[in-house]
């Protein structure tokens, strides 16, 4: 809400709330009643103001029954200022904070105006107010019109609320509505009794009599709501937990736990972070306002700022408001955090990470959300853990072992899909390059074993330094290395393989693990030959690509004389 429309709801409260509360004094005065009288009424309105139910972030405040009573015994200006005291009373309940003080006049103004429409019409259809109504049945059918007008009038001003002044959009008929709409029929009935006892020779007991069981009845509403909505809850986490399982990269677990963190609590700011060899808290997972950042900030000993105390304690942590916890060195809490939950992420008895969310609103998390995100949290843990396991043991399959290049079996698929991909249009041309190291047998019957392991290991890094993100590098089987190239043109494939050709025999290989006669680390030259095809204009599928590639590397490279680059010409 912009500033000047907080500015124009109090200007519209001060031109007619007070202006109308007085007009309403001097036409409906009421008639010798004695503040005595009314206080017992004031007292009970108050302690239904200071329990309302918030249903769908609404507070729901079942005051119509005490209100119809009022309004029956006293008249429309005594409903009407007790009605805006405990508008007051609810407001300083739900703890208003400074950016929403408007709420204070708007909602003063809303119920004048329902007060006001409600009263006027009882009085335009014939009614009146006082003690003489309690054996006149025309009364129950002028205060149930009351009723239905109250409510009414309330309902079309909190859509107009919605739609005109606070823009939102629908649904407008959620289940703040409906809880409304019910408890409001279900206590209306208890107005008249109140007022048939309050005339009767109760007097003021029987505001006792109607205030305790109403009391337990609202008690009870509030803890079937929220039950009700810890069950959601629960049912939510379940399901949260299915799908996070279903994940088989820690990436996407750690990015949907987030995300369904969000959608189900109202979070402004939601980190994770990871417990690094049982020494210190480093932020790996940053998401402020649905955005996902850079994780930069300075990492966190055990028991530094929140997150270290939840790490160390091994205990969930809730804060319903700055004052509650800016005595502890925060660190990277952003300025306009209010409350916080934080807790341990929790594997083997072990805390493995934290988690932290915040938002700018106070008392924003309920003690049940905190329960329900210690579960989801448990789930987030195995989730992640079979996630790596399932990654490492994908990348065993996938590499080769001696120099973590994709092996065979990986080349193999990813040519296939490559090819794919080219005979559906998504690709246009796919280069292959075939490498094979010359006379390798003589360097390992030479060097031995060992030492030609070696000078696999350090081709297989000068390849992935030179091919980086343009292609696929795998080894192929033995001495032979296989590289993909994408939407690469056969010309500059064969300029790339030539490059290849010169970084290997210009630059001799380190034996790490061998010494000369004079206790030197050796250096040997090698050379390679190398074959070149490229799809579709020297092949139609995949074997046929690989084929032609190794004719080009033995014929046009082997037999030429080795250590060169050779084309496959059909």
């Amino acid at each position: 809400m912009t500033p000047m429309l907080k500015k124009s709801i109090w200007f519209a409260w001060f031109l007619v709330v007070p202006v109308g509360i007085w007009l309403t004094y001097k036409i409906y005065p009421p008639e010798d009643v004695s503040v005595w009288e009314v206080i017992p009424f004031l007292f009970l309105m108050a302690v239904v103001a200071a329990m309302p139910m918030v249903v769908n972030n609404t507070p729901i405040f079942l005051i119509q029954w005490v209100s119809l009573a009022v309004f029956l015994t006293y008249g429309v200006f005594i409903e009407m200022v007790l009605m805006q005291i405990s508008v007051l009373i609810l407001l300083m309940r739900l703890r208003v904070q400074k950016s929403d003080l408007y709420r204070i006049p708007l909602n003063s103004l809303m119920f004048f105006i329902v007060s006001l429409v409600s009263g006027l019409l009882f009085y335009a259809l014939g009614g009146s107010h006082g003690n003489h109504l309690a054996k006149d049945p025309y009364t129950y059918v002028l205060g149930t019109v009351y009723g239905i007008s109250n409510y009414g009038v309330n309902t079309i001003f909190l859509l107009l609320l919605q739609a005109v002044i606070l823009k939102q959009k629908g649904p407008y008929f959620g289940k703040d509505f409906i809880w409304e709409t019910v408890t409001t029929l279900i206590t209306f009935p208890i107005g008249f009794v109140l007022f048939e006892l309050y005339l009767s020779d109760m007097g003021h007991y029987s505001l006792l009599f109607v205030g305790i069981p109403f009391a337990s009845l609202s008690i009870i509403l509030s803890l079937y709501y929220s039950s009700g909505k810890v069950n959601q809850f629960l049912q939510s986490a379940a399901e949260i937990g299915h799908q996070l399982a279903e994940r088989l990269k820690a990436d996407e677990v750690v990015d949907l736990f987030v995300q369904k963190l969000i959608e189900m609590l109202p979070v402004d700011y939601a980190y994770i972070l990871d417990v690094v060899e049982n020494k210190e808290l480093k932020l790996i997972h940053k998401v402020e306002f649905g955005e996902i950042l850079e994780p930069a900030a300075a990492n966190l000993g055990k028991g530094k700022g929140i997150s270290g105390l939840v790490w160390a304690e091994k205990k969930p942590v809730l804060f319903h408001s700055k004052k509650e916890w800016r005595h502890i060195n925060s660190g990277y809490i952003p300025a306009g955090a209010e409350s916080i939950l934080s807790v341990p992420i929790v594997r083997n008895n072990q805390v493995v990470g934290v988690l932290f969310l915040a938002a700018n609103k106070k008392r924003a998390f309920e003690k049940s959300q905190l329960m329900i995100v210690d579960i989801l949290c448990s789930h987030f843990a195995i989730a992640v853990e079979n996630a790596r396991h399932h990654e490492k043991t994908k990348e065993y399959s996938e590499r080769c072992a001696l120099t973590g290049l994709y092996n065979y079996r990986y080349f193999e698929n990813m040519l296939t899909m490559e090819f794919e991909k080219l005979q559906f249009g998504q690709r246009d041309l796919l280069s292959l390059i075939l490498l094979d190291i010359d006379h390798f047998k003589s360097v390992n019957d030479t060097y031995g074993h060992q030492s030609g392991n070696e000078i696999l290991i350090e081709l297989g890094e000068r390849l992935r330094t030179k091919i980086g993100n343009i292609g696929t590098v795998a080894r192929y089987g033995g001495e032979e290395f296989v590289i993909l190239l994408p939407d690469m043109m056969k010309g500059d494939a064969m300029k790339l393989a030539e490059q290849i050709r010169l970084l290997i025999a210009t630059d001799p290989f380190i034996l790490l693990q061998s010494m000369d006669e004079e206790a030197n680390q050796q250096h040997v030259s090698i050379t390679a030959s190398i074959g070149v095809a490229t799809a579709p204009q020297d092949a139609d599928d995949s074997l046929a690509l690989i084929r032609h590639a190794d004719r080009a590397l033995y014929v046009g490279a082997k037999r030429s004389g080795r250590n060169r680059v050779a084309e496959y010409v059909k």
